[in-house]
């Protein structure tokens, strides 16, 4: 314990472990009640949505919608009163969330045309990976994000190659198929292609004549040939990351490298590795 915890009241420390931490039993059951609330408040969100619950149940879910907000309100008051370093919260990523998650709610009240930002409050969700403790897992996903950036460029290329190709084709279907087809505009032909081409096909506008018929059939083959493009550019990246990132964990013992990321311990000689 440092000296900032011990000039803190018994009220602060026993607060602070158990919103802040798991390791008590009060602790445990205030994250299981934290990630009820959490669960409950947005499925309210998703009902509230559906008019016939909304007509019939509107008032009850306003009610259970105010009773999360204060509860979550509180919540964030006592974080704040409790953490060690209240401006550190307040501007972290979980502190933003937890304020998100209850402004507009409030700004509902004073601003009517706040309404529609009500749908932020599903930010709530973000909250679970606290509880959860999701936050170990991030570094795979900071991989992830990683080989993206890497491969944006030849995303890029591949994008404008594949957007080319669709203006090519609208502009090939609309003079084939006509606005007696259905294709009344170049854009409308594009929304055809793009429909096509990433192989959904909504059938909505569909070919009538044997040749737009035909090059319908082409650009189907034309989608299903291009859609491994981009996954085998992004699976070439986050390989070469994964070298990458294991060249980084170097035993600083024996001096051996090509250890997982996840690796705690030298494969090796043994010695406890540094945390990335």
């Amino acid at each position: 314990m440092n000296l900032e915890e011990k000039a803190d009241s018994p009220l602060k420390q026993k607060l602070r472990s158990v919103i802040f931490g798991t390791e008590t039993k009060e602790g445990k059951y205030f994250d299981i009640a934290l990630m009820i609330c959490i669960i409950l408040s947005v499925m309210l969100i998703f009902i509230d949505t559906i008019e016939r619950f909304h007509s019939q149940y509107g008032d009850y879910i306003r009610i259970g919608e105010w009773t999360f907000t204060v509860i979550f309100t509180v919540e964030y008051i006592l974080r704040i009163y409790c953490s060690l370093n209240r401006l550190h919260y307040a501007r972290s990523f979980f502190g933003l969330v937890d304020l998100v998650s209850i402004l507009p709610s409030y700004l509902g009240l004073f601003f009517p045309g706040a309404n529609v930002a009500l749908a932020v409050r599903i930010l709530r969700l973000f909250r679970v990976f606290r509880v959860l403790k999701l936050l170990r897992y991030l570094s795979d996903g900071n991989l992830l994000i990683k080989a993206m950036m890497q491969s944006s460029r030849k995303v890029f290329i591949f994008f404008f190659s594949v957007s080319l190709i669709i203006m090519v084709l609208s502009v090939v279907m609309y003079v084939v198929e006509g606005p007696n087809n259905g294709f009344t505009s170049i854009p409308k032909s594009m929304y055809w292609t793009v429909v096509t081409i990433t192989t959904v096909g909504y059938g909505d506008i569909t070919p009538q004549t044997p040749l737009g018929q035909g090059i319908a059939a082409l650009t189907m083959l034309i989608g299903y040939s291009i859609i491994a493009i981009p996954t085998g550019i992004l699976t070439a990246e986050i390989s070469n990351e994964m070298v990458r990132t294991r060249d980084l964990r170097k035993c600083s013992n024996c001096g051996k490298k090509g250890h997982d990321s996840d690796a705690d311990y030298c494969n090796h000689c043994g010695s406890e590795l540094e945390k990335l």
